[in-house]
């Protein structure tokens, strides 16, 4: 999982090269739903979701839609390695929404050393590799950071108990009818590349169906907490294809915030001690 999802950076990068991010989109979404909701027919887990489409979309929005078309836009802009440090904030942005929210993990002082140290990374990535032109694309990938930690908090909180091979099915084709009528028309006129077709058969099957069908096994095996394990090794891998195949530079900006980002990371969300009996039962019951 770690290699899976840390390749999609290299392949958008080759991808927003000839197609413009909605057509990328749309392609990559109707290539994993067609390859899931097949299995997810079968595996009669679509029915469960009626009652909870307003959640599915949100889910749908802050998940797929929003976040690949921004960060395939941001890759027109900036270097896949920075596209793939920068989504390494997403567990320290779910930490801060899972405190925020009412979670019973406290908010210590090494998980605020943590997040600190994840931040610091952030802004010596920014400080030290990015343009003032490119600020706008640092953004739009701080955007889908934000988005990929919220979705995790509604499957979480909205969607738990829930067939979650549905619920990314289900989300997948969303994705691709509200793509469908400017991705098409944004087609390029002439066939792409053949790097480019390459490019986008790995995103659909590989990074987002092969993906889903291996992830929710692992999830099942050693849990949810233990699963997020992959977020460490994705920025590496992102950062070490970006450097070989691309040839994007390997910068003292890049290390320093791989370093802080990660380092970062663990900290923050690692879980706290539980707290001692005697303040627990002092908390109020609609805080339990």
């Amino acid at each position: 999982m770690g290699l899976i999802w840390g390749i999609p950076y290299l392949f958008i990068k080759i991808a927003v090269a000839e197609l413009t991010p909605a057509s990328l989109v749309l392609l990559r979404t109707a290539i994993g739903a067609g390859l899931l909701l097949p299995v997810a027919f079968a595996r009669k887990d679509l029915g469960p979701l009626l009652p909870h489409w307003k959640w599915i979309v949100a889910y749908t929005f802050v998940e797929v839609a929003a976040p690949w078309f921004f960060l395939s836009d941001a890759e027109r802009r900036i270097s896949s390695s920075l596209s793939g440090l920068l989504i390494a904030l997403v567990p320290s942005i779910g930490a801060i929404l899972a405190w925020a929210t009412g979670t019973d993990d406290r908010l210590d002082l090494r998980r605020v050393v943590g997040l600190g140290l994840g931040f610091l990374g952030v802004a010596a990535l920014v400080g030290l590799d990015v343009g003032a032109g490119d600020i706008g694309a640092v953004g739009e990938v701080a955007l889908v950071a934000l988005g990929y930690a919220v979705g995790a908090l509604i499957i979480a909180r909205k969607l738990q108990g829930l067939p979650l091979f549905g619920v990314v099915a289900s989300s997948l084709a969303l994705t691709m009818v509200v793509y469908a009528p400017v991705g098409v028309a944004q087609l390029p006129r002439s066939m792409p590349s053949p790097e480019v077709i390459a490019a986008v058969a790995m995103l659909g099957v590989i990074c987002t169906a092969l993906a889903f069908l291996v992830f929710f096994p692992l999830v099942a095996e050693v849990g949810a907490a233990r699963a997020t394990v992959i977020t460490y090794v994705n920025p590496a891998v992102a950062l070490a294809l970006g450097v070989v195949f691309l040839k994007e530079p390997l910068t003292v900006g890049i290390v320093l915030g791989f370093v802080l980002i990660v380092l970062g990371s663990v900290l923050a969300t690692r879980r706290t001690a539980p707290a001692r009996p005697s303040a627990a039962l002092s908390r109020s019951p609609d805080l339990l």
